[in-house]
């Protein structure tokens, strides 16, 4: 997906960039503010160069906020193709970017915009990047060509729906999102939960990290653009699975409050139910039955939510689960009565 450009070229792309970052920080409003009057195409999906901008490094499939042809909406970048060197303008193999670098990109938005391949002038493919809260610019760029890939695929509506799926369970599809440390105890309450829903006769399928990780997953590790694609997928499967009409437990730390509003977004309203499983730092690690607290602190483990990455808890989660010398049964049986009076059960 490169474009082929001298190196001269390139480097006159990456003053343009830098030009057009300082005036993002001036006055974030004005880019990507320009509606075109004309256009000989509309895509969602392209390829772009990108300045970054942002305190904290850019992570792939992150939704972000973008101002773009006169139109807001949400995007993500789906893949970094390169990071450009400063000086030498070589093409560097990377997985994000940082503070006032430079890379070239895949973009999806999620609306259909506007697009002139051929206009001579840069202003009405610039765009701006924010983050997820819409304020803050973390990063611009240029559109430099559409995507179409998935121009010919169109959504085949089945007979047989989400709707019709669920009526013969006699349940609500739901997607139970159990978050919390490690050694919280999210598992083994959604372990418990399952096999009394499964008692009940409900249809429910439990999702876990670690199992994940085995197949799905097993290509990815613990950096934050790694934990980013993990949730991802995840959010993806538990769709899918919500679509077939199941009561869907998922049992994972997913650290980032924006991957968990992702998930969040690409249910149907109602239907997606964060648990957050609260035990303090100290208590997790008191427990460590996998000796991985004692790991990270000794420095033998990178990357270790709660020691050296972050975990963002729930500003306003559904149910919370204090999980300190309170049995699973009781714990699971809460989560229950939240369904029961929501009459998802």
């Amino acid at each position: 997906m490169s474009p082929n450009l001298t190196p001269k070229v390139e480097r006159d792309r990456s003053e343009y960039l830098r030009r057009l970052a300082e005036k993002s920080r001036a006055d974030g409003a004005d880019v990507g503010a320009t509606a075109l009057a004309s256009a000989d195409q509309r895509a969602d999906q392209f390829a772009a160069h990108l300045i970054w901008m942002g305190g904290e490094s850019m992570l792939p499939e992150r939704r972000y906020r973008i101002r773009v042809a006169g139109v807001s909406g949400v995007v993500q970048i789906t893949s970094l193709a390169y990071r450009l060197e400063a000086d030498t303008q070589e093409r560097l193999a990377s997985k994000t970017l940082e503070d006032g670098e430079i890379g070239y990109c895949k973009l999806a938005l999620d609306q259909d915009i506007d697009f002139d391949a051929e206009a001579e002038d840069p202003r009405g493919r610039a765009f701006v990047l924010l983050a997820p809260d819409g304020e803050t610019v973390v990063g611009a760029g240029v559109l430099d060509f559409a995507l179409w890939r998935a121009s010919n695929l169109t959504w085949h509506e089945m007979k047989v729906d989400k709707s019709a799926r669920a009526g013969s369970k006699a349940q609500q599809p739901s997607v139970l999102w159990f978050t919390g440390l490690s050694s919280s105890g999210k598992s083994t309450i959604a372990d418990r939960l399952e096999q009394k829903l499964h008692a009940m006769g409900r249809h429910t399928y439990l999702m876990d990290g670690d199992n994940v990780r085995h197949g799905l997953n097993k290509d990815l590790g613990f950096t934050d653009e790694d934990r980013v694609e993990n949730i991802r997928r995840v959010a993806e499967v538990a769709k899918l699975m919500a679509d077939a009409g199941l009561i869907v437990l998922v049992s994972f730390i997913s650290p980032f409050r924006s991957e968990r509003r992702m998930a969040r977004s690409m249910m149907d309203e109602g239907e997606f139910i964060e648990i957050f499983v609260d035990v303090p730092l100290e208590v997790c690690e008191s427990r460590d039955p996998k000796g991985l607290y004692k790991k990270a602190r000794a420095g033998q483990l990178k990357n270790f939510t709660g020691i050296d990455s972050d975990y963002e808890p729930p500003a306003n989660a559904e149910i919370s689960l204090r999980n300190v010398d309170i049995e699973a049964d009781l714990l699971a049986d809460q989560v229950i009565d939240h369904l029961t009076r929501g009459g998802r059960i």
